[in-house]
Parts: C-alpha cells; structure tokens; sequence
C-alpha cells in the first residue's frame, strides 16, 4: 500500500516544494495550510505520517497538532520542520513523540531520507503490533478451552502465575495441550517479546541433549565442527519449555538443577560461564513422585521445578468440552484452507462426547480435521469419523432416549466413569498412584474424580 502523507505548512510555497519531492518519492501527499485543517482531515482520513511545520500562524500549533495524533492516532508518525535556532524546542518535540525533527532551511535529500526513514520505523512497529496480536490470538487462552471445574482452575492459575517468574510444572497425558499452557504463561508475561523455546527431551538422543541445550565449543567431540549455541543461550530474555522432562537422563538433570539455581551454564567444551536470564517451564506425563521413589529423577529437581504445579485433565475427564473444541477444529480448519465451515450432525457429535479420546484433544483435533476434509456433505456424519472402536465408552443402546439430550450425556459419561475407575482401582488394590500411571491419568485428576464421583476405599475393596 502506497504510504500516505500529511503536509501541513501555512506558506504555499513550502507545501508545493514538499509535495513534489514526496511524490517523486511515490508517496501519496495531501497539503493543508493550518493546524484545524489539519486535524479535520485527520479525523476524516488515515495517514501515515504528518509532516508539519512547528509554526502555523492563527489556530493550533504543530506543537499542539503532534499533541493530539499522539493522543488519538498513535500509529500515525509526526515529523517537525523547525526553524533555524529552534532545536531546544525540536527536542521537546521528540520527547512528546515526534518521529524526527528537519530544521530549515532543509534540502530534498534531507526530507527523502528522513520521511523514508520514518516510515520504515512505524512500518516495523505497526508489523510487530499485528505478530503481536496473531501470537496472543493463537497461543493466548483462547486455545485453551474448558467450561468445567478444571479447566478454570487452569485458567486461573495461569493468570495468577503468568505475570511473575516462578517455575511452572505442567502435568498431564499425551496431548493434552501442556505446551498450550507454557505458551500461555509466556505470552501473558513480561516477557512475551522475547524467544519462547520448546524442547522435547524424550525426542533428543542422551549423547545429544546436553549439546542441545547447553551448546557446545569447536572441537568439544567429533563432528563438533563450529561453536553452537544451545537452547538455554537462545532463550535469554525468555521462556524455556522442557515437554517431558521426565525423561531426561540424571546428569542432564544435574545441568537443568545448576541452571535453575545459578542462572548460568558452561557449553559443553568450554569453561566460560554463560548467564542467562530465562524463565523455565517444564512438563510431564509420569508420576515424577514415583520417578524420585525410584531414584530415575533428581529429588532437589523435582523441588525446584514444582514451584507451581499445573494439573490438565484428559480429554475424557470433560466431556462438556468436546462440542467447543470440534467446533473451535472446524473453524481454524476452514480459514488455514479458505473454505466453508462444515458442521457436525447431532449424532457425530454424540460420537465424539462417547469416545474415550485416548490421544486426547490432539487426538481430537485430527479426527475432527480429516472428518471435515474427507465428508462429501455440508454436515459431518458419525460414518466420517474414523475412530478406533476399541475406544468407545457407550453403546448407543445403553443411553436412555427419552431424557434430554445433555442429562442423558452426563449420565452415560458418570456411569461410564464409575465402572472404569471402580474396575482399575481394584486391579491395582487400591493403590491411586499406580493406578493413575495405568489409565494414563494425573493422580491429582484421579484423587479429584474419586471425590466428584462420590468413591469410597470400600467400593474398590469390595469383591462385589
């Protein structure tokens, strides 16, 4: 789009010279000749840059002009023409927010190389405003959906912790949107504009983790050819996610502790300690309590990353938020492939709230997705969705039809939840945290359930 231009001077002469050397420029320029006309055609037209004199005779001022585009169009740049003598009053100027200051008498490649330079910086700045907000639109809490207790909770911790710098454990089954919620805290923070760094510690090699996320030096092993930053280093300033820490090897988690505490590292090679001011975030599926019983994680870790805990539920836990998150799959579907939005048939989506979801909302999202693209009809139906049957939790039988539709749902999904809890509590005595670890639950989401659910030690003890 062709940056458009405000002049605004009271001598005529001025304005013509200004306007051809901009329009030579490609700019589109209007001209005014007072501070009131300026400021109507301001409140009738967008401008990108209004470039005034400091003095415009009866009205307004340039002062009092750059005043109210400051004011009322801070995205609008302002550029001052001064007079000769006249730069204790251009530097009160840049202080009110003027972009630059040209004093007169001025040349052209003067005024071309401060409107260009000018215009690139509101450009960047206006590009940065909208990755901004297409970074909070997509990893803020819109992302993560949840009506039911839990999910609030989640909701409210986040906001409660975003803002400081404490250490987040996120815990949760396989696709249950932990990174989401690093992503979350991270953009809620002060340090939303700077790196977020997502590490996935079970997918990297243990000869290589330590490189990945430490760095290393030239010649610290073989192959290593270059100095290479690692992924602490790029995340200073930042937020470092560690998804499933729980795998990672006891002497990187002896590297990770000395980060935590100390702030500072050496890369693999080297002797250099290297400060980092980074905020870490960590995640896991395992039952880390067990991991430390078991001596496979560090204790003094453990501490130390779970200053706050963040507990997500599976997807089967809150059932109510399926129709919101297929609908939610749909629609960002259909915008990424410039498509009409397809809708599910009240019986597909009777199939998704039976389903046991063991992949959970990723799991979700793909069936959703490849539903929507391979249905031939506007409605998706229950035969579109591929589901594992292995998987079901209700047969379409042992629903009471002549409830509500949302009455008869919860009742199907509590009956359901009751028999399949009853039954893995009594294979594994009793015992909560093994059980959790069996079903692929959190043993807090398990305990919670429990209490929801109304159970008792005698229910699962019980041979009945």
């Amino acid at each position: 789009m062709t940056p458009r231009i405000l002049v605004v001077d009271d001598e005529r002469a001025i304005q013509l010279a200004l306007r051809g050397v901009l329009r030579r420029e490609g700019y589109d320029v209007e001209m005014v000749g007072s501070g009131e006309e300026a400021l109507a055609r301001l409140r009738d037209s967008t401008f990108d840059l209004v470039l005034t004199d400091l003095v415009l005779g009866r009205g307004p001022s340039g002062m009092d002009l750059l005043r109210e585009v400051k004011r009322t169009l801070p995205e609008t740049v302002v550029v001052m023409i001064t007079a000769h003598g006249s730069e204790k009053v251009a530097v009160e100027a840049m202080k009110l927010g003027a972009e630059d200051y040209i004093p007169k008498p001025f040349d052209n490649d003067e005024i071309r190389l401060v409107v260009r330079r000018a215009l690139e910086r509101t450009r960047l700045a206006r590009e940065h405003r909208i990755l901004l907000e297409r970074v909070q639109r997509e990893f803020g809490f819109d992302n993560l959906i949840g009506t039911g207790p839990a999910m609030r909770g989640v909701f409210e911790t986040v906001r409660k912790v975003a803002e400081t710098d404490l250490t987040v454990l996120v815990r949760g089954d396989s696709g249950t949107g932990k990174e989401l919620v690093a992503q979350a805290l991270h953009q809620h923070s002060q340090r939303r504009t700077r790196p977020f760094i997502a590490v996935n510690c079970a997918a990297i090699s243990r000869e290589l983790v330590e490189s990945e996320l430490f760095g290393h030096e030239k010649g610290a092993f073989t192959g290593a050819d270059a100095r290479r930053v690692g992924r602490f280093e790029a995340a200073d300033g930042g937020t470092i996610f560690l998804d499933e820490i729980g795998d990672m090897a006891p002497e990187t988690q002896a590297k990770v502790l000395r980060v935590s505490q100390e702030r500072s590292f050496e890369r693999v090679g080297g002797t250099q300690p290297i400060e980092v001011d980074v905020r870490i975030v960590a995640a896991t599926h395992r039952d880390l309590e067990r991991e430390v019983e078991e001596g496979r994680f560090r204790e003094d870790l453990y501490y130390r990353l779970r200053v706050v805990e963040i507990a997500l539920p599976p997807l089967r836990e809150r059932r109510e938020d399926i129709p919101l998150l297929a609908e939610r799959f749909l629609k960002q579907l259909a915008e990424r492939l410039g498509r009409d939005r397809k809708r599910l048939s009240e019986e597909a989506l009777a199939g998704l709230v039976r389903y046991a979801w063991p992949g959970n909302v990723r799991e979700l999202r793909n069936a959703v997705e490849q539903a929507a693209v391979l249905s031939s009809g506007p409605a998706i139906e229950e035969e579109d969705l591929r589901l594992d049957p292995r998987a079901a939790t209700a047969s379409a039988g042992s629903v009471d039809t002549t409830l509500p539709f949302r009455e008869a749902k919860q009742g199907a999904v509590e009956t359901f939840e009751r028999a399949y809890l009853l039954r893995a509590l009594r294979a594994h005595g009793g015992n909560v945290s093994r059980t959790a670890e069996a079903i692929g639950m959190v043993r807090q989401s398990l305990q919670q359930k429990i209490r929801e659910l109304g159970l008792r030690d005698e229910d699962w003890s019980s041979d009945s």
